[in-house]
């Protein structure tokens, strides 16, 4: 997907005028939360995983989480293994960095983590590596046409 293909879906939801974009990379959770200006554990990473049919699924966390293994394949009957940066792009058009949960092609099948819910808003990338949107999680929820929430992920102390 390219990111006119997403300001074009955020723009028909009535979302694109909060999308913002920075002089600087916001590729990393850290990198997001200082161009935001914001603590990093708000920004929503989008993370993308192999499924087992050989395609991939994305889980979007919290900014102060990692995947916690044995939950994840508890909830979805494998391993979690993330996707190279070549398989992540040629699956889900975004580049690392830059990967979002909206208009995902190829059957993509999105998860949004609990530990979002901790927050009013939160700020998921927009398709680029120096790009992101404030959302409620219930608007992230709506937008990412998510299969629903999962607990899958851990606070990292």
């Amino acid at each position: 997907m390219s990111l006119e293909n997403v300001m074009e879906y955020l723009e028909r939801e009535g979302f694109g005028d909060r999308v913002r974009f920075f002089d600087v990379s916001s590729a990393t959770v850290e990198l997001a939360a200082k161009a935001l200006g914001c603590e990093a554990q708000l920004i929503a990473k989008t993370l993308a995983f192999k499924d087992n049919s050989g395609g991939a699924i994305v889980i979007v966390t919290a900014g102060d989480t990692k995947i916690n293994n044995g939950e994840f394949k508890r909830r979805f009957g494998f391993k979690p293994s993330m996707l190279s940066s070549d398989e992540t792009f040629s699956l889900t058009g975004y580049k690392v960095g830059g990967v979002c949960p909206f208009a995902l092609g190829g059957g993509i099948k999105v998860y949004l983590d609990e530990s979002l819910k901790r927050f009013e808003v939160v700020y998921p990338a927009v398709g680029t590596s120096n790009s992101a949107i404030r959302l409620t999680p219930d608007e992230l929820y709506r937008l990412s046409k998510a299969e629903g929430w999962v607990t899958v992920a851990k606070i990292i102390e």
